[in-house]
């Protein structure tokens, strides 16, 4: 069965997205470890039984009890589902190209540095059962209550408040900056729509595309951990935004 396409706004996502991506919140009742998203019913009720059952022995366990810290690591729109990962999802570290060698003669070397991170949380399906529209983040929050609590003043907001005031107010302004590190940047812009990853001259550059066609494009390059270039365009229908190079997972 295809999903039912949203109803949502352009604008309406990216409100979603910024607010609720990075966005920290605390368990009000346990949340079952899962790779397949969890159903959770838009009117505030799920499978208990089938959620207990996840956490029974043989089961993959428990992401988080009651009271624990939880942070929404990626949001996704999926037809009549809004789809959120908590606390970076189930993944267990490695990935197909990790087992991927190649070489010349008798020497191989791994096509990939490995460096896929395990992380032991879960994912989550907000089912409303109709195309969504007029949603913001503050609604999903609220449908969210039975699970979690999102604080006035969320561990994201505290840490923003101990930044300098240009960073503070950069990301007020939904602005990147240059000096800033991944964590940072995702607080002002969200999520990229895009990674890629160059070598120039032996230095390692990876840069983060937020904005689509047409409309304002910002490039953030990054050298290391911090964000060395900002650069924006507007961009039409059908144009380039960046040059052909690795894509980041």
């Amino acid at each position: 069965m295809i999903p039912k396409k949203d109803k949502l706004t352009d604008d309406e996502r990216i409100e979603i997205l910024r607010n609720l991506t990075a966005e920290y919140a605390k368990a009000k009742t346990y949340l079952p470890r899962s790779k397949s998203p969890l159903e959770f019913d838009a009117n505030g009720t799920w499978d208990q039984a089938h959620w207990q059952m996840l956490t029974n022995a043989g089961g993959p366990g428990i992401a988080a009890r009651e009271g624990d810290q939880l942070k929404i690591t990626h949001v996704a729109f999926e037809g009549d589902k809004l789809v959120l990962e908590i606390n970076g999802g189930l993944k267990s570290g490695t990935r197909f190209r990790d087992r991927l060698e190649v070489g010349v003669g008798n020497s191989t070397r791994p096509v990939s540095s490995g460096s896929g991170v395990a992380t032991l949380g879960t994912n989550l399906a907000i089912n409303f059962h109709k195309p969504m529209e007029n949603l913001t983040a503050a609604d999903v929050k609220k449908i969210l209550a039975p699970l979690m609590t999102f604080d006035l003043r969320t561990v994201s907001r505290l840490y923003v408040e101990t930044l300098p005031p240009e960073m503070q107010k950069a990301i007020a302004d939904k602005r990147a900056l240059e000096g800033m590190d991944r964590e940072q940047v995702k607080l002002a812009l969200g999520n990229p729509v895009t990674k890629y990853r160059e070598t120039k001259e032996g230095i390692d550059l990876e840069d983060w595309i937020f904005g689509r066609a047409p409309g304002k494009i910002t490039f953030v390059t990054f050298q290391g951990a911090k964000v060395v270039k900002v650069k924006e365009q507007y961009a039409g229908l059908g144009s380039e935004t960046a040059p052909t190079r690795i894509i980041v997972p």
